[in-house]
């Protein structure tokens, strides 16, 4: 009969290809992984100290951090970490700070292009860390919660609409981990109102690049807590976070309003996200019969009682100019119905197989001045191409005002714009990957020169030149931080922001 586990409790083989009988905290349960030989030539991950939770290198947990959402990088680490602690990630990352091994942070593994793989590395799972704080009130309807890093959104925002709040900024999909979107900024269609999820942060814990257990927020280590937020792991490994909380509404009134004029589409969108009348704004764009991409659909929400009025459609609606003529749709949807709106598609691309093909994503950020006609090329370049099976195409608009992270890069406009292809490509057909994922860059170069950035969670080929660039008169501060919070340049090789 094996103990229930116990801190430093795990049993470690003494040769070379003998199992290893451990707690696992993310499933709960003993698990049977494999180990280094203690004779030291077990390669890099040969005498590792004791842990609370996992360290496996077995070929099938290796195979699968050694893939993403994107399926189109693969890169193998040399061990993967599954923590029961956070004094875990420390001990590691101090041991990879000794031996020269690189690491990757891995929450849900929703990155399209490697960003959390390492070749011969040690990936580090933060799923395990995925507890959730009780809600500290605020006042006039606000609170706090701290989370770790590997809980999702959906459980997050669960556990706060008990108490009758949420979080004010949600991407489109709940699936997604608190540490990785926080690592890239956290956009969503609330943007406009309340900026980026990393916006709504007011503490961190996170273990440094040279392995320090820190705590920081705007009045304590504010450059390691601005190098953390959208910084794309490179100074820190996120552990926790306290998210800001606002008042949650109980229902929503929820519409999709057709447009034929792109120009039209994007200042009607603009002045939505000027006077605030919906909590949420964002737009599709979808293909006519001849494959061009000239139909537009901007959705909009309005928060009902007690996070807003009693929603009026006339009142919400006044002076918009969309085709009364198309399909409109005016729906009244539970809060938490709307947020987890895309979980049946998810279901049903999962059962059919198709969430396991390629996902080349390009994800563009487009000044608001010269939005109509950035994107009108780039949506003339995908012409007769199908974004395939679950693809789409996003266009919606930020506040500049709203963002205040200095690492998510944005253009220096007051209504800059999200533009997303999520491409969805059959991987038997490696030829049209790559060249979906060159076109990206293509794509990325055009709107850099026209003054805008990448968000960066699609498939972009970055090269540190590149990086410098976006990241512009942030990246000496950048570069001075990663320096002194990771000085052996460990953390997130995957990104290929700072070159080894």
């Amino acid at each position: 009969m094996l103990p229930q586990p116990t801190r430093r409790n795990v049993l470690h083989g003494l040769a070379a290809g003998v199992g290893v009988i451990a707690f696992d905290p993310l499933t709960r349960s003993w698990v049977t992984g494999t180990t280094a030989p203690k004779d030291g030539s077990g390669g890099p991950f040969a005498h590792v100290p004791s842990l609370d939770g996992t360290l496996l290198t077995d070929p099938a947990s290796l195979a699968a951090d050694a893939d993403d959402f994107g399926h189109i990088v693969h890169r193998s680490p040399g061990a993967v970490l599954r923590p029961g602690s956070v004094a875990d990630i420390v001990t590691m990352v101090r041991f990879c700070n000794a031996h020269g091994i690189r690491i990757a942070a891995r929450g849900q593994g929703h990155g399209t292009n490697g960003q959390a793989q390492v070749d011969g590395g040690l990936v580090i799972e933060t799923t395990p860390l995925n507890s959730i704080g009780p809600v500290c009130a605020g006042p006039a309807g606000t609170g706090t919660v701290t989370v770790g890093a590997g809980a999702v959104w959906s459980a997050v925002v669960h556990a706060t609409l008990a108490q009758g709040l949420t979080p004010p900024v949600f991407t489109d999909y709940l699936e997604l981990s608190v540490g990785g979107t926080l690592s890239v900024g956290g956009l969503g269609g609330q943007s406009h109102l309340y900026g980026a999820q990393v916006d709504n942060v007011t503490e961190l814990q996170v273990v440094t690049g040279a392995g320090d257990l820190v705590t920081c927020s705007p009045s304590r280590r504010a450059d390691l807590f601005q190098a953390v937020l959208a910084g794309l792991g490179q100074c820190a490994v996120i552990v926790s976070a306290t998210l800001r909380l606002v008042t949650a509404p109980t229902s929503v009134r929820h519409f999709l309003l057709p447009y034929t004029d792109l120009a039209t589409f994007v200042d009607d969108q603009r002045r939505l996200a000027a006077d605030n009348r919906f909590a949420y704004v964002e737009g599709e764009v979808a293909p006519d019969a001849d494959g061009a991409f000239t139909g537009y659909v901007l959705e909009a929400v309005a928060y009902g009682p007690p996070a807003g009025p009693e929603p009026d459609d006339a009142a919400l609606l006044a002076g918009l100019r969309y085709d009364r003529s198309g399909a409109v749709t005016a729906e009244t949807l539970g809060y938490f119905d709307f947020l987890d709106r895309l979980a049946g598609g998810v279901a049903a691309l999962e059962q059919a197989g198709l969430w396991s093909w390629a996902h080349p994503w390009l994800n563009l950020l487009l000044p608001g001045d010269r939005v109509a006609g950035l994107a009108r090329t780039l949506l003339d370049q995908l012409a007769g191409q199908q974004v395939g099976p679950g693809g789409v195409v996003l266009l919606y608009p930020l506040t500049g005002a709203r963002l205040h992270a200095p690492l998510l890069r944005t253009p220096d406009d007051p209504v800059p714009y999200l533009l997303a292809v999520l491409w969805t490509l059959d991987p038997a057909d490696p030829d049209a990957i790559a060249a979906r994922t060159a076109a990206n860059h293509e794509a990325y170069e055009l709107v850099r020169a026209a003054g805008g950035t990448q968000y960066p969670v699609g498939t972009i080929p970055m090269t540190p030149d590149d990086w410098r660039a976006q990241y512009g008169r942030t990246w000496p501060t950048f570069t001075t931080a990663k320096h002194r919070y990771d000085p052996h340049n460990l953390l997130a090789p995957g990104q290929n922001v700072f070159p080894a």
